[in-house]
């Protein structure tokens, strides 16, 4: 009789706690262990509750008077063997601009082995799954998106330094935008590369 009693009153709270959990379609009931879903923390990409120290209530704050934003920030790179400090610009030229790049941007960090060797290392990692090895556009990625481009063909061999730097930036046909995924210091470092690739070795 005990234990019957017991399963009733065990019934009768599931079910209690089931119902009191789902009191409308939007209500996403109790939560088990909110501080794992809510972090403690202020995130600046999440309001989950209102922050008391930033104005507002809010927990991303508004940038310091003056500041720049990172794609207009004027970077310099310092050649390896020398203090020779060349600027790569504020790149303003918009995803339009094509041949403007073209006509008017040339590398500013000068070639060398050892800046070649690490546009080689950045090509691997962020181009080779689609253009290749060799860059002949045979990629795992490149044979299932079709229409990669064989640098040391015809068609590709002449592409100049503001070309290549202007897609990798802002993309062109299937060929995505990495502009935020790489710097500007590296793309022109790829841009020496793919032009030791335009030879075909």
């Amino acid at each position: 009789m005990k234990n019957k009693s017991l399963r009733i009153y065990i019934l009768l709270l599931s079910v209690g706690a089931f119902l009191s959990s789902c009191s409308g379609p939007n209500d996403t009931g109790w939560e088990y262990a909110p501080n794992m879903y809510n972090s403690i923390g202020y995130e600046s990409q999440s309001q989950i509750e209102k922050n008391a120290i930033n104005p507002l209530g809010l927990n991303m704050r508004e940038p310091v008077k003056g500041t720049i934003s990172r794609r207009n920030y004027k970077t310099s790179f310092v050649q390896d063997d020398s203090s020779v400090v060349n600027d790569l610009m504020i790149y303003n030229i918009d995803q339009n601009g094509l041949q403007v790049a073209e006509a008017t941007l040339k590398n500013p960090i000068p070639w060398s082995e050892s800046v070649e060797d690490q546009g080689k290392v950045l090509y691997e990692k962020n181009c080779q799954h689609c253009h290749g090895a060799g860059g002949a556009g045979d990629g795992k990625v490149g044979a299932v998106y079709k229409g990669v481009p064989n640098y040391a063909s015809d068609a590709y061999k002449n592409m100049n330094d503001g070309h290549i730097f202007h897609v990798i930036t802002f993309g062109k046909g299937r060929m995505w935008p990495h502009g935020a995924q790489v710097t500007p210091e590296e793309r022109w470092k790829i841009v020496h590369y793919v032009h030791r690739l335009q030879l075909g070795s």
